[in-house]
This record gives structure tokens, C-alpha cells and sequence, in this order.
């Protein structure tokens, strides 16, 4: 790749993981007033219907054929799953922290593409894992005595999301990013309309609830005249960080681009900081520099053996 490839498709990646972190706070910031899962329907129609927009502008074709539908619909769920995972933890936990947590995916993806892919991973590789988790340890700071369970979400939104990936890897040889993209918004869509029949009208929703049970359960469009504006942003930025991420993986080297995904952290302090009063401890910037020492190595590595696993995959979508 060209150097003004690889610095374009830089800008790319910064400008996703800023749409990425403002999301993030703009839910911080109404999950008091709005539902979960209405949050998830929104952005997904939204994003659904601008990205096959954007694909017919293009003039590009939708195959309706999977080869994997099985596979496509477990794919699916674990999506689901890690990003309900991750937005609940936004709910308690200050934005860089959630972030900085969510970055052990390329360690997951690492650990995946050895079982199920059968991708050679080296002594190396297995150490920068070890050490990232490591960092995700000092980060978490538990005290066994009383630790929040809670506090996982994040890590086990990453380790939903890298399964989800090393799907998409796997089914990718057969299935085309329009097939899978159809298919995840379909299915996606599916889910939170079931979801609303069971719980879209609050009858599961308590007034004791605490805040953060409070806005899985809470009625949807409960105040749809203050967060209908939120909720058009999110399909906005959905769909726009996803076009840049593309994109900057198709124009630029995936060893390079990848590095500056660990932008968003920066990009989280900023919303966290001004409209949280969010100041990281001193114990989470060396945990979350250990987070990203290990996933920069490695990329490395990847890039020394030509073998692309972690870098292949965008770590947010």
C-alpha cells in the first residue's frame, strides 16, 4: 500500500471511532429516558436502510443465497449479544474503561482463529495475549471480597463480538459483505421485534428497578419526543463509520489501519471527561497500556508472518 493510501485510510479509521465514542456518550447520556432495545431497533433500521442505499447508489448486487444459515444466525446473535453487553456497561462504567475492556477482542480473535480456523498462533503471539489480559486485570482492579460481576460486561462483549467475526472469517469465503450485511440486519431486526412483544410495552419494567435494569426493561418509545433525534444519530454513525471502516481496510494496509482503532479510547476520554467528569486512575491508563501494547504487538506479528487474523477484523462495527 501507498503511503497516502495507508494516511487516508488512517483518517478513515479516526473519524469511525470518533462517530464510535460520540454514540457511546449520546447513550450514556439518555439511557435514563430511553430503552435498550428501542435503541437497538432504531439504529438498526436507520443503518439498514442508508447502508442498501448506499449499496444500490453503488450499483451493487444483494445475493438473497447463504451458504451458511446456521452459522449466519448464531453470527447474529452473538452480535446481539456483545453489544447488549457493552451498552449496559456504558450505563455504570465511564466510557474509556468500557472501551479500553472491549479491546481484549483481538486476544479473543487470536484464540478463536487457533481452534476454530486452525491458524498457527506462536509462543509470541501467546505471550501478548497473556499480557493483554493481564492488562485487562489491572484494569478491572478486582477485590474478590466484594467484586461487581458487572464490571465483565465489556470483556464479554468482546468475546461475544471476536466469535461473531471469526464466523463472519469462516463464511466470508462463500458469503459476500452484501449477503452478510442483509442477513445480520434482517435477522437483527427480527430479534428486537420479538423482543418488543415481550417486553416492548414495560410489563417487565419495575419503577424499584435500579437504573441501569431500568432501561433493558423500560416501555419503548416511552419518550420517543426526546430520543427519537438520538436514536437517527446512532443509525447515522452506524452507517458512516461502517462505510469509513470499509473503506480504510480496503484502501490501506489492515496492519496499519487496525493500529488506530485504539483511537477510540482517546476519543472516549474527551465526551467522558466533559460531560461525565470521567478522569481515568493512573491504574487504568497502565492497564489500558498494556491492552493496547499487546493487541500493537500483535498486529505485529501478523504483519512478520504474513498472517492476517486479528487485523482482518474491524473491532467495532
Amino acid at each position: 500500500m501507498s503511503i497516502n493510501n495507508n494516511s487516508k485510510g488512517i483518517l478513515l479509521i479516526i473519524a469511525a471511532m470518533t462517530l464510535f465514542a460520540m454514540q457511546d456518550s449520546l447513550i450514556k447520556f439518555i439511557f435514563e429516558k430511553a430503552a435498550l432495545y428501542e435503541i437497538f431497533f432504531g439504529r438498526y433500521f436507520v443503518a439498514a436502510i442508508l447502508l442498501f442505499c448506499y449499496i444500490k447508489f453503488r450499483g451493487q448486487k444483494v445475493s438473497l443465497r447463504t451458504y451458511y444459515p446456521i452459522l449466519t444466525f448464531v453470527r447474529v446473535i452473538l452480535h446481539f449479544l456483545a453489544f447488549s453487553a457493552f451498552f449496559i456497561s456504558l450505563t455504570y462504567m465511564p466510557l474509556a474503561t468500557a472501551n479500553a475492556l472491549f479491546f481484549s477482542c483481538p486476544f479473543f480473535v487470536s484464540i478463536f482463529a487457533k481452534f476454530f480456523l486452525k491458524e498457527f498462533i506462536g509462543i509470541r503471539r501467546w505471550s501478548a495475549i497473556v499480557f493483554g489480559f493481564i492488562g485487562v486485570f489491572i484494569v478491572l482492579n478486582p477485590n474478590f471480597d466484594d467484586f461487581e460481576y458487572k464490571s465483565l460486561l465489556p470483556v464479554l462483549c468482546a468475546f461475544f463480538y471476536a466469535a461473531s467475526m471469526t464466523i463472519t472469517k469462516y463464511t466470508s469465503d462463500k458469503d459476500d459483505v452484501n449477503t452478510q450485511l442483509f442477513y445480520f440486519y434482517l435477522i437483527a431486526l427480527i430479534l428486537c421485534g420479538i423482543i418488543f412483544v415481550f417486553m416492548g410495552n414495560g410489563q417487565l419494567n419495575d419503577p424499584n428497578f435500579d437504573p441501569t435494569t431500568q432501561f433493558i426493561f423500560r416501555e419503548w418509545f416511552s419518550n420517543f419526543d426526546y430520543t427519537w433525534k438520538f436514536i437517527l444519530f446512532f443509525g447515522f454513525a452506524a452507517s458512516i463509520a461502517f462505510v469509513c471502516i470499509f473503506s480504510a481496510y480496503i484502501v490501506a494496509s489492515p496492519s496499519v489501519v487496525s493500529l488506530f482503532e485504539y483511537s477510540l479510547i482517546i476519543m472516549s476520554m474527551i465526551p467522558g471527561y466533559f460531560l461525565f467528569n470521567e478522569v481515568p486512575s493512573a491504574r487504568t491508563f497502565i492497564g489500558v497500556a498494556c491492552i493496547i501494547a499487546a493487541g500493537i504487538y500483535i498486529y505485529m506479528r501478523e504483519r512478520v508472518r504474513d498472517q492476517y487474523i486479528a487485523t482482518e477484523t474491524p473491532v467495532r462495527r
